[in-house]
């Protein structure tokens, strides 16, 4: 990348559209089981091989009737007794069959009278409503049709949709692979949580956030180690890494300080496709590759490098599994606050949603600095503050909500 284009800042928008376009092109597929594809991203269009339900069956527990051979006040036989599971024989001219919910419709049966209208009386049973044709019936197929197009392609399966292939017989589905993603931290100052502090030292927060942020897109990272703040260490261990991973989170050493060391190993080893982003927090993003190996380059400050992730490596990754929609839930939300309009950076701001006065209202949080990680903690989202953009008090926002997220 040549000087004047590292110089200049890149929108969020340019960045995301050109990892995406990287990360399609790497979509590999397999095979997994149905009880372990919860998350994963279907590749093949799902067509049901079957209708559901496979047979009409009752709705309700009651009587399977012929309601056209209905007489009022006329009883009637009670043929047979079908519970879920069994195979009725056809229904007896001028008989009822006690029948329970799920079961099969008998052949010869058009409608179910729910048992609280009728009338038992031994081995007869009066009907004492009027009965139309259907009643209380699930028709075969009605649910789902042989041949009919449940998922397509592109889609993230979740709870529901495992249960919905489950109802087809589906024991398995072909998805894109999760890749495989090393973390790697850098700076001389980092300590793991549960060793002492001493002058100078502190806790290596980010590795344990973004390891978290992996867990939920299903993806266990490898952990690559903390590096040094030498430049020959950092190239040595990217080079290392690439070996093993499809991707490379880093965290830190993506400024331009003296002492980071993450960009320049990237171009001394690899290729630099992205630096510095009209972002706040995050400006100092870098993404490369390192022979066929995505680096992802995120900021040293632990709100960078959570804001970073979410805008641009989670749906990075998504598309390298497969996904059609990439992009995070949005919604809109009135501002609780004013400030004067930014600069060139597109802000997120660490915001609650609260009510105010029976509406809702957007509060924001005090401490905005990038390296105040509780602020994300107590913050439900994210608020969108566009670039060279002023805002004032009961303006619409787009609202990043953290539980729609993760």
């Amino acid at each position: 990348m040549a000087e004047s284009a590292m110089s200049s800042l890149m929108p969020v928008a340019q960045a995301l559209a050109t990892l995406l376009d990287e990360a399609r092109t790497r979509v590999t597929r397999e095979a997994v089981a149905l009880a372990q594809a919860d998350g994963r991203v279907l590749v093949d269009d799902v067509r049901a091989t079957c209708d559901v339900p496979p047979w009409h069956n009752s709705a309700m527990d009651g009587y399977a009737v012929d309601s056209t051979a209905l007489s009022p006040g006329k009883p009637l036989a009670v043929s047979q007794r079908i519970a879920a599971g069994q195979t009725p024989a056809p229904l007896a001219v001028g008989s009822a069959a006690r029948i329970f919910t799920g079961a099969p419709l008998p052949q010869g049966a058009d409608a179910v009278v729910m048992q609280e209208n009728c009338q038992r009386q031994g081995d007869q049973v009066i009907v004492t409503v009027p009965v139309a044709a259907g009643e209380n019936i699930r028709r075969q197929g009605a649910d789902i049709a042989q041949g009919s197009t449940l998922l397509t392609a592109g889609h993230r399966l979740r709870p529901q949709d495992i249960g919905l292939l489950a109802s087809i017989g589906q024991a398995s589905v072909m998805v894109g692979k999760r890749p495989r993603v090393a973390l790697m931290t850098t700076g001389d100052e980092l300590v793991e949580p549960g060793q002492p502090l001493l002058p100078g030292q502190i806790y290596n927060s980010n590795f344990y956030t973004l390891a978290a942020l992996l867990r939920v897109l299903g993806i266990e990272p490898i952990d690559a180690g903390r590096v040094p703040d030498s430049l020959a260490e950092t190239e040595a261990a990217l080079r290392r890494t690439a070996q093993q991973a499809d991707c490379i989170i880093t965290s830190g050493g993506v400024s331009a300080g003296e002492e980071d060391h993450v960009r320049i190993a990237l171009q001394r080893c690899g290729e630099l496709a992205i630096w510095k982003l009209a972002l706040k927090p995050g400006k100092p993003f870098a993404f490369g590759k390192i022979d066929n190996t995505l680096l992802f380059g995120l900021p040293g400050n632990p709100v960078s490098a959570f804001v970073t992730f979410l805008l641009l490596v989670r749906p990075a990754l998504l598309a390298m599994m497969g996904a059609s929609e990439c992009s995070l839930p949005e919604r809109l939300e009135r501002a609780g606050f004013s400030l004067p309009a930014s600069g060139e950076r597109q802000a997120y701001l660490r915001v609650c949603l609260q009510d105010e006065a029976g509406e809702r209202r957007l509060r924001l949080l005090a401490e905005q600095s990038s390296g105040v990680l509780s602020s994300v903690a107590r913050a439900d989202g994210l608020a969108i503050m566009p670039a060279f953009t002023a805002v004032a008090v009961g303006d619409q926002l787009r609202f990043l909500a953290f539980s729609d997220i993760v």
